[in-house]
């Protein structure tokens, strides 16, 4: 069995984001981007297909928490002698991608199991290995290296480890690929410090950062961070840390958001829905910089904004639904044959082929989030704002095409109802730019087209004969995306057509345990093999819902539960299997938290 992923943290310097078990193990790691190779990639296979893990013998974990409001992970072991403290982070920085590990002795002794396992490329690159004894403050280190990437792994501990299987002090000798490994008694009062830094293997040999200076900054920088927010409703410590890990998924220098730190988890256990989440979706990032606006932060909306320029500047007419973090368009979908997958699930994917994919609510929600940063009082420009007349104008030119929906569905394309929506929403909000704030453009088309689309789906995406909205103009099916008609203002959450609306998706969509799916999959319209736990935003989706029509002890009671899917840390990740009580899917999940975010908030705003 796979490690739970209720078990992993989350850690982040703003570029990447590792995940750590609750045992000390990081089994996945990507440097120096969320999108890079793995050099770590145990949680899709085994402990041999590349891991770091720092543990107590014959300890066990007592406590682990995050230092409040940061991304530095406390574990704290007790062993038949003694008690210790290991702290995790990654400092932000624009220069440099590493990672710092700390053993501090609480009482007792402890001794201290060290094991790692470097396999760069996805476990498809053998390193070699050399020890290094000239760095600049005198401790030692270990360096590894195989093609472009090198390593430098440096601390006192180092002294006492061992390269095992086929690999000897200065080189690897065939065999298994090595792995380094180590026992150091620790005692009351001392620390042992390690960190692992990422560098081009052409490049100059970096040299190691002190430890406790680049503790202290690293909980300066999300303590500054956090103290921007504007967070007061119901469930303050879930929607802070929410808040936080869309932070977390935010890369620091591009401003471009992933929706996942992870690929290849599973949407359903030993199933083959399994995708690469380390992107850029605009949608995703849309609905994220909606909830960052509303809870007091800007600057990072505004990068976002800045990223989106640089991403579709000069091919605003071939708008992509996701791109890479810098903005690049390839991202071929491979499979890696050689990993067994997370529970058995394979394949497991890299890159992603719905990069290809038309949908036709993704304008829609690019062009709602830019609103919401000039009701924000973001200036705009003459650059800005051409950018949206340019999505306006890709929309009209896509006016008749069908889509693969929001939830990249791999059959034939169609007219979806949430889709057509998201399209109205488009025109919608470029008329408001001009008659409210001003600003220049074919306002008189845009009514025009609004209004075509506004009877369209009346017309089209309304279905007497179940007496709902449907999932697509030419079925009889619902979708929990429905469920976000109103906050584009297409009609109000309690109009009698929404209402019948949710009283039909509750029917269809929703399972015993009160959870909704996001449609269903045995309509074969999805394309794929297989099925899907419920996912998580539909169901926070629907909190929304019910908030927002006086529904309040029902919106209260399903957040509640909710809420309790979260582990110890307060990470969410894309959906939930009730069966077994366990999170699945990439993890975390920034849809997951921004839908969380949004709940609490309608919530709030009901008893306001």
């Amino acid at each position: 069995m796979s490690t739970p992923l209720e078990d992993y943290a989350l850690l982040s310097d703003l570029r990447t984001g590792p995940l750590v078990s609750r045992e000390g193990s990081i089994d996945w790691l990507c440097l120096p981007r969320f999108d890079s190779p793995s050099l770590f990639a145990a949680l899709l296979g085994s402990p041999d297909d590349g891991r770091w893990k720092l543990s107590v013998v014959d300890g066990r974990v007592v406590e682990r928490r995050y230092l409040p409001k940061t991304f530095i992970l406390e574990t704290t072991w007790r062993s038949p002698t003694g008690t210790a403290r290991v702290v995790d982070f990654l400092p932000p920085s624009d220069h440099r991608a590493n990672l710092i590990r700390r053993v501090e002795c609480i009482d007792g002794t402890v001794r201290v199991e060290h094991d790692l396992r470097v396999r760069f490329d996805y476990a498809r690159s053998t390193p070699w290995f050399r020890r290094v004894d000239d760095t600049a403050d005198g401790r030692p280190a270990l360096l590894c290296l195989a093609g472009p990437d090198a390593l430098l792994l440096t601390g006192d501990p180092l002294r006492g480890t061992e390269l095992e299987e086929g690999a000897g002090a200065d080189t690897v000798e065939g065999g298994r690929a090595p792995r380094l490994v180590g026992q150091f008694t620790v005692a009351a009062g001392q620390t042992a410090d390690w960190e692992l830094t990422w560098f081009p293997s052409w490049a100059e040999r970096p040299e190691p950062d002190d430890p406790e200076t680049a503790l202290a900054l690293t909980l300066d920088y999300w303590r500054d961070w956090a103290g921007q927010l504007d967070v007061d409703c119901g469930f303050d410590e879930l929607v802070l840390r929410s808040l936080l890990v869309l932070r977390a998924l935010t890369h620091r220098e591009t401003g471009g958001i992933v929706a996942a730190p992870t690929t290849s988890l599973p949407e359903e256990f030993g199933g083959s829905r399994n995708w690469d989440y380390r992107f850029t979706w605009l949608r995703d990032a849309a609905l994220t910089i909606e909830v960052l606006i509303a809870h007091g932060v800007t600057h990072g909306a505004t990068l976002w904004r800045d990223w989106l320029l640089r991403a579709v500047a000069g091919d605003a007419q071939d708008l992509r639904i996701m791109y890479g973090l810098g903005g690049e368009r390839q991202l071929d979908e491979q499979q890696l044959d050689h990993l067994a997958g997370y529970e058995r699930s394979q394949p497991v994917r890299i890159g992603n082929a719905a990069a290809e994919q038309y949908q036709a609510d993704v304008p829609g929600e690019v062009m709602i989030a830019l609103a919401d940063l000039r009701d924000a009082g973001v200036v705009e420009d003459t650059y800005t704002w051409g950018l949206q007349k340019q999505i306006l104008r890709y929309c009209e030119e896509n006016l008749d095409r069908q889509d693969h929906g929001i939830w990249e569905m791999r059959g034939r394309p169609h007219y979806f109802t949430h889709g057509r929506v998201m399209m109205w929403a488009a025109f919608d909000r470029g008329v408001q730019a001009v008659e409210r704030h001003g600003l220049d453009g074919d306002v008189r088309r845009w009514h025009e087209l609004r209004e075509r689309l506004h009877h369209e789906i009346h017309e089209r995406g309304w279905n007497d004969e179940i007496g709902s909205f449907t999932q697509t103009y030419d079925n009889t099916e619902v979708d929990a995306s429905l469920l976000q008609v109103p906050h584009t203002g297409f009609m109000d959450y309690d109009d009698p057509r929404m209402l019948a609306t949710v009283a039909r998706i509750e029917e269809d969509l929703m399972d015993s345990h009160g959870l909704l799916h996001r449609y269903r999959t045995r309509s074969g319209l999805d394309g794929l093999e297989g099925d899907e736990y419920p996912f998580l935003i539909c169901t926070f989706w629907l909190v929304e819902q019910y908030a927002r029509t006086h529904r309040r002890d029902d919106a209260s009671s399903l957040m509640t539960q909710l809420a309790g899917f979260a582990n110890d840390l307060g990470l969410l990740s894309e959906e939930y299997d009730p069966a077994t009580a366990r999170l699945a899917g990439n993890f975390p999940q920034a849809f997951s938290h921004l839908g969380l975010i949004r709940a609490a908030d309608a919530i709030q705003e009901s008893h306001g």
